[in-house]
């Protein structure tokens, strides 16, 4: 009885805590807070200072002295430093809110299907102490899964392959349960890593993996453009002279410089559906898969998959948002979140 009494004064919190961006959704407002889950410090004798976080932090990345870190405390899905994560759960969460609230709010919180237990605790621990007076975590592949309005509950297959920053979640659900999943550390940032290597054997000259993203965002693809190859002009450092220089990076070469992340992403697909039991194969079969995550925009991803997998892909409606979608609607539906998200 307490509880649902504090429910109904609390702003209930779902939250998308990604290596790349952070998400926050509130009950009845949706999403409020999208930033780049950066956070930039300075390093003294006396300790550390919190500079920047978010936008204003990434925008520091590549271009700080050496006594201030722009620092991803998420990595590959999962958190590398705990005292900077909790700072930007902290800030997000108090962006989301405006004020301090006078009752503290029930979160929910996606996290990738591999977590471990011993990083579920560093989650919940961090998530409380950055106010929430509940904390309970749903794998990421069901969080996107209801966002997308996929039929988990029915005894079908719904699949789901989420290529976030760090990770690729491959999610099998059915009757509300998680089935089949995988975690492949193949994701966003090793398509900007891998361009990032490209430049530098091809052209002999250094970029940083900001500028990577910016031609993957630019003229990335994951096939060829069928219109002919579009080209991008980037500033490095010729490694040969040490001088900055110009370069020209063509489509083609970024669609040969992501093939083997897409490689290991498309073994990652294939393993779990090698894991599958024959009744939801046949699902699968007929309805393929959802593709969602900030990776499934990546232009030509969904006919690669296609042609290599030999299934249906479908695209989320709106892929970087579906699992904090689907987590706050797991606010609204205190049966299914007791289901798929059980108090620990």
């Amino acid at each position: 009885m307490l509880d649902q009494a504090l429910g109904r004064l609390s702003n209930d919190l779902a939250i998308d805590l990604g290596t790349s961006t952070t998400l926050v959704f509130v009950r009845g407002r949706g999403i409020v807070v999208e930033e780049p889950s950066v956070v930039a410090v300075q390093r003294t004798g006396g300790g550390t200072q919190v500079l920047a976080i978010g936008a204003e932090a990434k925008r520091m990345v590549g271009r700080t002295p050496e006594h201030i870190q722009a620092v991803r405390p998420i990595r590959e899905g999962i958190i590398a430093d705990f005292e900077l994560a909790e700072i930007l759960l902290r800030t997000c969460v108090e962006r989301a809110l405006g004020t301090r609230p006078l009752v503290k709010p029930r979160m929910v919180v996606c996290v990738p299907v591999g977590t471990t237990e011993v990083e579920r605790r560093a989650i919940i621990e961090s998530a409380r102490a950055a106010g929430g007076r509940e904390v309970r975590l749903v794998g990421k592949s069901t969080a996107a899964a209801l966002g997308a309005d996929l039929p988990i509950h029915e005894a079908a297959a719904s699949m789901v392959v989420d290529i976030g920053g760090g990770t690729t979640e491959i999610g099998l659900i059915s009757m509300g349960g998680i089935v089949v999943n995988a975690s492949v550390r193949a994701a966003g940032d090793h398509l900007d890593r891998a361009l990032v290597a490209a430049v530098q054997q091809r052209h002999n000259t250094l970029i940083g993996e900001r500028t990577a993203e910016e031609i993957k965002l630019l003229i990335g693809r994951a096939t060829p453009d069928p219109q002919g190859p579009n080209q991008a002009r980037v500033k490095g450092r010729d490694l040969g002279t040490g001088i900055p220089r110009d370069v020209v990076i063509s489509t083609d070469e970024v669609v040969a410089a992501f093939q083997p992340i897409l490689d290991e992403i498309i073994e990652g697909i294939r393993r779990a559906l090698s894991r599958t039991p024959p009744e939801l194969a046949a699902d699968i079969l007929e309805r393929g898969f959802l593709l969602c995550g900030g990776g499934a925009l990546l232009p030509g991803l969904d006919q690669a998959l296609r042609d290599r997998t030999g299934l249906p892909v479908i695209v989320a409606d709106d892929p970087r948002r579906s699992a904090v979608l689907g987590a706050g609607r797991l606010l609204e539906d205190p049966e299914t979140l007791d289901r798929v998200a059980p108090r620990g």
